[in-house]
């Protein structure tokens, strides 16, 4: 097991009352990762050059790692329902592969072959259904595929011409896998840009509404780079600017009102460059974990005052196992950190 140092391990104890902190490296490849997803007591991950895997989170020697393609897809993408694994590769052609749980089979599914495809982050609602979200078309129609168990071809492409506009400039950052939530009655999709919006799905009447927010935004590298909810209501966005990765303003926003509205939070007073975003469970959307390319941060009062608790590099996405363990992946390891 990995130790963290003293002053890290400092921090932690005194940020989370004086428990015990544990940080282990479950896995180390060369491989970057921004999307993983738990089942069986594992973490299973998909990454650079086709790559697809798991490792225990009991017994790190028990892993296993398969190419799903012959060519170097670049996979930033992964979801699940009750029998398998979907993953999308960006950049076009984009193929969706099924990955069945128990054997491991592998096959494409769908495949979408426009020149714009750039799918950036894939969410199972329930295990009936599942959407994809896809830079725009070269008309700036948003994009989206969906998944629907109940039809034939369970797969399908929706494109809303006419109705669903995206700004030139406006797109969504594939950064962690996590720019698409959902809580019933609503799905969310956050965007990035010139401009960075959220687009709200209502799945009660069918509507899309869009919510313009007062976050970071106006070049390509600025936005949100992560969203999540703890219910309908109560959600949080963070990001910021990639190419300035120390810059802190403006860079969180929490909603309380499912997305119509957004305030901004510790603008000037947090870590800076933010790629994904987690709620505790059980926490009621109090405690709030963020990371970053070069740090990890938590707030326990609703996002609006926030601790560094780390200096570690290189970790882009997070997931909270359960309320006292979290497992972050990034560049070429996954890391589980245990709160005793």
């Amino acid at each position: 097991m990995k130790k963290i140092s003293l002053f890290i391990l400092s921090l932690f104890a005194i940020f989370f009352h004086a428990q015990k902190i544990e940080l282990q490296t479950l896995l180390k490849a060369k491989i970057s990762i921004r999307a993983i997803q738990f089942w069986d007591g594992k973490v299973w991950y998909a990454g650079t050059d086709s790559k697809f895997g798991y490792v225990s989170l009991k017994d790190p020697a028990d892993q296993k790692q398969i190419a799903l393609a012959d060519k170097k897809l670049q996979f930033r993408t992964l979801a699940q329902n009750k029998t398998a694994f979907y993953a999308i590769n960006i950049e076009s052609p984009a193929y969706f592969f099924k990955i069945a749980k128990k054997s491991l089979e592998h096959q494409i599914v769908f495949k979408d072959t426009l020149k714009t495809a750039f799918y950036d982050a894939l969410h199972f609602v329930n295990d009936n259904r599942a959407y994809a979200f896809s830079d725009p078309d070269s008309d700036l129609n948003m994009k989206l595929a969906v998944f629907n168990a109940k039809t034939r071809n369970p797969w399908y492409g929706i494109g809303h011409r006419g109705t669903l506009k995206l700004n030139k400039g406006e797109a969504a950052f594939a950064a962690s896998n996590s720019i698409i939530e959902s809580s019933y009655p609503y799905l969310w999709i956050a965007t990035g840009g010139v401009v960075s919006r959220v687009f709200r799905h209502d799945f009660k009447n069918g509507r899309w509404e869009v919510f313009n927010t007062p976050f970071i935004q106006g070049s390509s590298s600025q936005g949100i780079y992560s969203i999540d909810f703890y219910n309908r209501k109560f959600g949080i966005a963070v990001g910021g600017d990639y190419t300035k990765q120390e810059q802190n303003i403006n860079n969180i926003a929490t909603t309380n009102d499912g997305g119509k509205t957004w305030q901004i939070q510790a603008s000037g007073m947090n870590g800076g460059y933010k790629t994904c975003v987690k709620i505790r469970p059980k926490s009621r959307g109090k405690d709030i974990i963020a990371v970053g390319d070069q740090h990890i941060e938590f707030s326990s009062d609703f996002g609006k005052t926030w601790t560094k608790i780390s200096d570690e590099k290189g970790l882009y996405v997070c997931e909270w196992i359960d309320r006292n363990t979290v497992v972050f992946a990034g560049k070429d390891r996954i890391v589980k950190m245990t709160v005793r």
